[in-house]
């Protein structure tokens, strides 16, 4: 048997082929595919405070489709911060309470449930 990695779409899929002899009279060789191989995902960066200020944390997955304000700039308590887009809908993620936001994440990251996204302090 010969193993094979074979990329479909962007997913690894370990595919398994047995080998047929010349005089065997066997209409097509047996395959045998696996469960896809998980991709490395793309890291997200550490909060910038450790331990100081107030966590905005994702509260689904989604793609950062913009950020609302400058990093460093002061913000209100229930101020729109940045964009997440989830299932083809803009959702608004607010700042938990006031201070100056510190950004985890970038325009275009991918983030999973409970990425920290900011850090409010």
């Amino acid at each position: 048997m010969r193993n094979f990695i074979i990329t479909v779409d962007g997913k690894k899929y370990e595919v398994g082929v047995e080998e047929v002899g010349a005089g065997a009279s066997v209409a097509a060789p047996a395959a045998t595919v696996s469960a896809p191989v998980a991709a490395p995902a793309a890291p997200v960066a550490a909060p910038a405070a450790s331990g100081k200020g107030e966590k905005v944390l994702a509260p689904f997955p989604g793609l950062i489709k913009g950020l609302l304000v400058a990093n460093g700039t002061a913000v209100k308590k229930d101020q729109p911060i940045l964009v997440l887009e989830a299932m083809k809908m803009d959702n608004d993620i607010t700042a938990p309470c006031d201070g100056t936001v510190t950004f985890n994440v970038a325009k275009g990251a991918n983030v999973e449930s409970d990425a920290v996204l900011a850090v409010i302090g």
